[in-house]
């Protein structure tokens, strides 16, 4: 035991030593098995492999393209009209404060701002550091943007090669055994990433609409926020309805921020008891604890990367370790029947018509075979 607590942690500091090379390599990983599926629909209609790894990447850029000049722009927009509101908030909390139970008058009022002007010209030397600091976390962000789009490329196009290679670094008595586990454990993390992205779209569309109807400023950014705060499940939704709670609270007062509040707490009641069981639930067959004390542990050991990639790791560990434990020894023989059961058939189809070798996610759960 001690030896092999050993080996997890020498394996994790040498992760988080090359991390800005795993995450995004992981992150890759992530969005190759949310894409794969669409690859492998395009293969089986007879396109060339590079073609559709192509289409689908296009197209997934200019979705994302599209939304991030969709919240840009409105956030532009809506940017005059909440600086207008926020300083009309920022005059009724001083009024409150020269007038409420306080009695705070205005050459105190005025003092603490000097005070606090003071305080940010001492700390000139700290904000600078900070500022270099924020343009190389920058740099590396677009460093690994870039190393993930240029992975996921051939996770897309080549995976499964890169996968039988991986393969090849287990002993052969177990190879095949792993191998399934392998692709159990991706299966699984395909799954997830379909419910995360469908509770994400609920979340995002219930919080964004009730904003809306409300009247709260920014209402389109807060709900993309929403959805991408989904992605870390229980924890990133309650922090982006935290955030718009907070403007709306800025923006409209405090009647307004309860309805919000209102509206936050139905939506999360909504994914906790119907959508977490019924998709994320079924996809990944998790604990809640485990969700959260993975969650919890990811951020304090990775950050936000960490709290994103905890969960489907767990998913995928989960999958695999249950596949190598509870199945029996694999003969050579019955791996291509398990795949053909399980995943994107090889080789020869029923009708005789010879079918293109599966990409990295070409593997599908038993509730969805149609994607095979």
């Amino acid at each position: 035991m001690l030896i092999v607590l050993t080996a997890i942690g020498v394996f994790a500091w040498i992760m988080g030593y090359l991390a800005i090379v795993v995450i995004p390599v992981a992150i890759a990983l992530l969005l190759s098995a949310l894409l794969a599926p669409a690859v492998a629909r395009l293969v089986s209609w007879r396109v060339p492999r590079g073609l559709a790894t192509a289409l689908v990447l296009i197209g997934g850029l200019a979705v994302v393209g599209g939304v991030l000049t969709f919240v840009i722009t409105e956030f532009s927009n809506g940017l005059p009209a909440l600086s207008t509101q926020v300083s009309h908030s920022i005059s009724q909390i001083s009024h409150w404060l020269e007038t409420g139970p306080l009695h705070l008058t205005q050459q105190q009022l005025r003092d603490f701002l000097n005070k606090l002007i003071s305080s940010l010209g001492a700390d000139q030397n700290a904000i600078t550091t900070g500022a270099l600091t924020t343009a190389v976390t920058v740099t590396e962000v677009l460093t690994g943007i870039l190393l993930s789009l240029f992975t996921l490329i051939f996770f897309l196009y080549d995976g499964y090669r890169i996968w039988k290679f991986v393969v090849k670094i287990v002993p052969s008595g177990v190879r095949d055994r792993v191998d399934v586990a392998g692709r159990r454990g991706f299966a699984s993390l395909v799954s997830y990433v379909r419910a995360t992205a469908a509770v994400a779209v609920v979340d995002a569309v219930g919080i964004g609409t009730g904003l809306a109807i409300v009247g709260v400023p920014l209402f389109a950014p807060l709900a993309a926020l929403v959805f991408l705060a989904a992605f870390i499940p229980i924890v990133g939704a309650v922090v982006a309805g935290t955030v718009a709670v907070l403007v709306a609270l800025v923006a409209n007062g405090f009647v307004q921020a309860l309805i919000v509040l209102g509206i936050v707490i139905a939506v999360m009641q909504l994914e906790s008891h119907v959508l977490q069981p019924l998709l994320l639930g079924r996809a990944v067959r998790l604990h809640p604890l485990a969700v959260v004390l993975s969650i919890a542990t990811g951020v304090v050991v990775g950050g936000i990367a960490g709290g994103l990639l905890a969960v489907p790791l767990l998913a995928v560990l989960n999958s695999g370790i249950k596949s190598l434990l509870h199945d029996p020894p694999i003969e050579p023989t019955d791996v291509d029947a398990l795949e053909r059961s399980e995943a994107q058939p090889i080789g020869q189809t029923g009708n005789g018509q010879q079918r293109s070798e599966p990409g990295v996610a070409d593997v599908t759960t038993d509730s969805d075979p149609e994607q095979a």
